[in-house]
């Protein structure tokens, strides 16, 4: 009986496998249709649904983009244009990214590019873009571009405080007037009307770290009305303004009184002053979803993040208006020596110039750290990093001016992975393998290296929990009538192959993946096809009339 069967813990690969197939008697079979016709047929696979539950050994039939059935010996019941024997591979929902910033793939006018290759070879079918404050309002205009034009993965889109802010603020530092906070509050709720899933922000960076928590507040309530989240890179993940405690205080006051579900981007403790934090981040966390506020995070599983060397060191009043007002600033022999002054700090909290590592391709700084590029020059570090934001002018693009920043400890982004509300995702953008990787970064290191995590729990947190959270309909789960986005990995194979050196490098051990029933992956090789859809959020009824 199922009842009987007292739950086991999956502690690493071979312990995953072992205890699927002692489970597979005492969990039985579910009812399936009767016998008919399918597309595809995956069978003999070692199968996790999504759900926090231990894998099994079950096939799955396809037929167009549904699910049809998921069972034992399908290929008995159904016939089949195709069938693809996993036996010894892992079958699970396909991946879910909830923080990308794909644009150099999914928005190139070559359709081989943008079948977002990156992420098919992770085993990623669903990725979010607008993140960190930067998605349009315009999402009825962005889903009809990727209509027409195709892409490989599906998406799903933010409305995000960055380009609400710029069109009715610009960059200056300053509150939006009765009425701007009243177009941009409309803004905001047009696009969750036209499909958002939330409302993002990235109140770090300039402009949007000049907006007041009830600004976030006010633009935040819109998109709660209409059943969407709140979603963050926070105002300070180290200890550069309201230092990270008392930026995870303002998630959580900005989810309590715009009574909006918070999920916290790429959460971290940012730099030696605040090494050590995961414990207490933890607890405030806890107690907040102990009160009844839904609180979420991701994470990615590497200790450098990635930035624009501006955010990262500069400090904000200096970037008030824009890139022509700062260089106005740099102008002034005086202003840039405050401006350098406050660099210094930035500068030390990250780990120092050996801990920042220039990621933009091309550039002839491109793969050495600051304090590489600054003995080249024989200048301080500072000085070599107002060079570098100095090039090209105030309307340069910031290709140029990333880094990758190591200056997270690995004690911490263990313990913050452990927990349960932490989900799987990659803030992958160009110039770091996190882009490539971050998936089976996570599976080889922290599930088969290290034991951090089960294969149970880094599947969940990457397809089902991710979906749940964000309420996407019929997507994250192996379960008849869902979407068939479907990933088949071997557990022996898959890893990532990028790295800070070489960071664009396809990572392997993914044999099929499956983006709304059609086969982007074939036995390692990518497809051409573009399946992927835009995913729109369903407001309540009566809140968008």
């Amino acid at each position: 009986m199922l009842q009987s069967c007292r739950p086991m813990r999956i502690c690493g690969l071979a312990a995953s496998l072992t205890a699927t197939l002692l489970l597979t008697a005492c969990l039985g079979v579910r009812q399936e249709p009767a016998a008919g016709t399918a597309d595809i047929i995956i069978t003999g696979g070692t199968l996790f649904d999504g759900s926090d539950s231990p894998g099994r050994i079950a096939d799955v039939a396809i037929a167009d983009d549904r699910i049809i059935a998921v069972g034992e010996g399908l290929s008995d019941r159904y016939q089949a244009t195709r069938t693809i024997d996993a036996s010894g591979l892992v079958v699970a929902p396909g991946f879910i990214d909830p923080h990308t910033h794909p644009y150099s793939y999914i928005r190139s006018a070559d359709p081989q590019v943008r079948r977002n290759l990156p992420w098919l070879y992770q085993g990623v079918s669903t990725i979010f873009i607008g993140v960190d404050g930067g998605g349009t309002p315009d999402i009825s205009k962005q889903a009809e571009w990727f209509r027409d034009h195709g892409v490989g993965t599906n998406v799903a889109a933010y409305v995000g405080l960055g380009p609400v802010r710029r069109r009715v603020v610009g960059n200056a530092d300053r509150a939006p007037t009765a009425d701007e906070l009243a177009n941009m509050r409309q803004m905001v709720a047009d696009a969750m009307c036209e499909g958002a899933i939330g409302f993002s922000t990235g109140l770090f960076y300039a402009p949007q770290s000049f907006a007041s928590t009830e600004e976030v507040v006010a633009l935040a309530e819109e998109a709660a009305l209409r059943g969407g989240v709140y979603d963050t890179h926070q105002r300070d993940e180290s200890n550069y303004s309201i230092g990270l405690m008392g930026s995870i205080d303002e998630v959580l006051q900005i989810g309590r009184r715009a009574q909006i579900p918070v999920h916290i981007a790429h959460i971290k403790a940012l730099g030696t002053d605040v090494h050590g934090s995961a414990g207490r981040i933890i607890e405030r966390i806890e107690k907040a979803r102990a009160d009844g506020l839904a609180v979420t995070a991701d994470q990615y599983p590497w200790l450098a993040s990635a930035t624009g060397i501006e955010a990262a060191l500069l400090p904000r009043w200096a970037q008030d208006g824009g890139r022509e007002a700062l260089f106005s600033r740099l102008a002034d022999p005086a202003t840039t020596s405050s401006i350098s002054a406050e660099m210094v700090e930035n500068l030390r909290r990250r780990g120092g110039a050996d801990a920042v590592l220039m990621i933009g391709k091309g550039w002839p700084w491109s793969g050495k750290t600051l304090a590489q590029i600054a003995d080249t020059w024989a200048v301080e570090p500072v000085e070599a990093a107002l060079r570098i934001i100095r090039h090209g002018g105030p309307d340069s693009s910031g290709s140029a001016r990333k880094i990758a920043s190591f200056n997270m400890h690995a004690d911490d982004v263990a313990q913050l992975m452990r927990q349960s509300w932490v989900l799987t995702a990659s803030d992958g953008g160009d110039g770091h393998p996190r882009q490539y990787a971050t998936f089976p970064e996570k599976y080889s290191r922290f599930v088969v290296e290290k034991d951090t995590i089960d294969l149970q729990a880094f599947i969940h947190r990457s397809t089902g929990l991710t979906a749940t959270t964000f309420g996407l309909l019929e997507r994250g789960f192996l379960r008849t009538g869902h979407h068939a986005d479907v990933v088949v990995f071997d557990p022996m194979d898959y890893a990532p192959a990028a790295s800070y050196e070489e960071p664009a490098v396809l990572s392997r051990g993914v044999e099929y993946l499956l983006v709304n029933g059609t086969v982007m992956i074939d036995r390692g090789e990518a497809t051409d096809a573009l399946p992927g859809r835009m995913l729109h959020h369903l407001p309540p009824t009566g809140t968008c009339d």
